[in-house]
């Protein structure tokens, strides 16, 4: 009896994390400079948000759907298609492409051609090769591989001024966000988390694994193909606000099942985001305001994440 309030009482706490740490960013050095503070830091605010959302809950879905903790949207290659995506475009038309100009129309073919890869591996791994998840993931882990060899390749090629440009897009960065896509990326994912939180009740039955939810009858073929397509989706939005970040919402996740203890998809889905929120948040006040910028958020998440992560396989080793 206990568990089921302890999760609604984290919750709360989280929430309240998240406004106390959003208070913190908007007022340290604010000066009473609210005309100039209030437009910048708050656009930055609805950034972290949507990215922390975005991480979290994709990573979450990946992981209920692949029935393993520690993979990652990353592994079927996503955020290496959109680092191949922008680096070819970069090298072949140049920066004064409409593709590069034009940051809407690039991210809805990025974000398409996310998806499209996704129904493409789909079709080959559940068509044509119906049960073969671990394969899928095996290419999807050789094609980012490839992804990113050849993106290597074409930038040693560029021009040094287009391969700076390029830089800046592909680099997660934190502290310049692209406030610019903020409007296109909420209209693009709020549905996307919205139909991931009703479709909750059928992750927890997914969770339980194939067989059985199969048994209890959900379509798990159909199911696989729609949470495909969400997550792409989730991952393109994040990945065009700060590019590729491997382990933030391996983080959220990961720790959230820890905190909760619970197989709830909505209530991970709540406590998840939000603990990621204040992590980012937190992360960023101590970037800006302590280390003076002289580091970036991007490279404490992936060395937190990473060290992270090979605390958890060796403790499944152990097991």
């Amino acid at each position: 009896m206990k568990k089921n309030y302890k999760s609604p009482i984290r919750i709360i706490i989280l929430f309240f994390l998240v406004i106390f740490s959003v208070g913190v960013y908007l007022l340290v050095q604010s000066n009473n400079n609210w005309g100039y503070i209030l437009p910048l830091r708050g656009k930055k605010i609805i950034a972290f948000i949507i990215i922390s959302i975005c991480s979290t809950i994709g990573t979450m879905t990946f992981q209920t759907m692949t029935e393993n903790k520690i993979l990652t949207p990353s592994i079927i290659g996503l955020d290496s298609l959109y680092v191949f995506f922008q680096t070819v475009i970069m090298a072949l038309l140049g920066n004064g492409h409409a593709l590069i100009r034009d940051k809407y129309f690039n991210f809805f073919l990025s974000t398409f051609l996310m998806v499209g890869a996704s129904c493409l591996l789909y079709w080959i791994f559940f068509k044509k090769f119906p049960g073969r998840l671990y394969l899928l993931l095996m290419t999807g882990l050789i094609m980012g591989t490839f992804f990113r060899s050849f993106s290597s390749f074409l930038q040693v090629l560029m021009d040094p001024n287009e391969f700076d440009q390029l830089q800046s897009r592909l680099f997660a960065s934190f502290n310049n966000i692209d406030t610019s896509l903020l409007f296109v990326t909420i209209i693009t994912s709020l549905p996307v988390i919205v139909l991931l939180f009703k479709l909750s009740s059928v992750l927890d039955v997914l969770h339980l694994g194939r067989v059985n939810a199969l048994q209890l009858g959900v379509n798990v073929d159909l199911l696989t193909f729609i949470l495909f397509l969400l997550i792409s989706i989730l991952t393109a939005v994040s990945t065009a606000l700060v590019g590729p970040v491997t382990f933030l919402g391996f983080l959220g996740a990961n720790l959230s099942y820890r905190i909760f203890d619970t197989f709830q998809h909505k209530t991970l889905f709540i406590g998840g985001s939000l603990f990621t929120i204040v992590f980012v948040i937190s992360g960023q006040i101590v970037i800006e305001h302590i280390f003076k910028f002289q580091t970036t958020l991007s490279v404490v998440l992936e060395f937190v994440g990473g060290l992270y992560f090979l605390i958890i396989l060796l403790k499944e080793r152990k097991q």
